[in-house]
């Protein structure tokens, strides 16, 4: 029944470490699309996006199993839990790079943020893709101080966040209104696919220490 529950966990994880290069992936693509108003790339993060969200059930799907059939109690039960916390963040990145590719999408055949931008933008998707990419470590190898970089990640995308709001607000902004709002939502969905990563970190540090960050 022990090795049993420990294939079950393993292969949760695996759905997990999947998740992780699916979103990361996911960035990449909608970041090039982004920046170079490349409507292939935008159309793969949106049909993908269905493929992480059919992952985040069958994680689900398999923690509901093992929680129903096993009665994990102590660590284990920590594993599982985390599991399922992961998940749900891991989820909602993949989103964010969907909706960052529907924007892209949207403003096709020109590219959805203007010149003045892009190097903070740049910037945004570099933060994003190395967060993800620490992510997919730590689910594969759970890693309590790599995971608690993720925080110290965070406060460089917090940083150009504000950056970019800086350059919105400046009265010499030139690109009207609605570029102004596509930017801002934008910024937003980078920063909050950040913090998501922050959270799965969070919870990777719990798995391994036992203690809330």
């Amino acid at each position: 029944m022990r090795d049993e529950f420990r294939a079950d966990l393993q292969s949760v994880g695996q759905l997990l470490v999947d998740m992780a290069e699916g979103i990361r992936a996911a960035m990449r693509q909608a970041t090039r699309a982004l920046l170079t108003a490349d409507r292939r790339a935008a159309e793969v993060v949106i049909v993908r996006d269905a493929e992480i969200d059919g992952l985040y059930r069958d994680v689900e799907e398999r923690v509901c199993e093992l929680l129903a059939r096993q009665a994990p109690v102590a660590s284990d039960l920590r594993a599982v839990i985390t599991a399922l916390h992961v998940a749900a963040d891991l989820e909602r990145m993949g989103d964010l790079a969907d909706h960052v590719a529907k924007t892209a999408l949207r403003r096709h055949p020109s590219p959805a943020v203007p010149a003045e931008l892009r190097p903070i933008f740049t910037d945004m998707a570099e933060i994003a893709d190395r967060m993800a990419g620490k992510i997919g470590s730590v689910l594969a190898d759970p890693d309590a101080d790599l995971a608690a970089e993720l925080d110290r990640d965070d406060d460089a995308m917090d940083d150009l966040h504000r950056s970019l709001f800086g350059v919105l607000l400046d009265d010499a902004w030139p690109y009207g209104v609605e570029t102004a709002i596509d930017a801002t939502l934008l910024g937003r969905f980078y920063e909050r696919f950040a913090d998501h990563a922050v959270n799965a970190g969070e919870h990777v540090v719990y798995l391994v220490t036992g203690e809330t960050v």
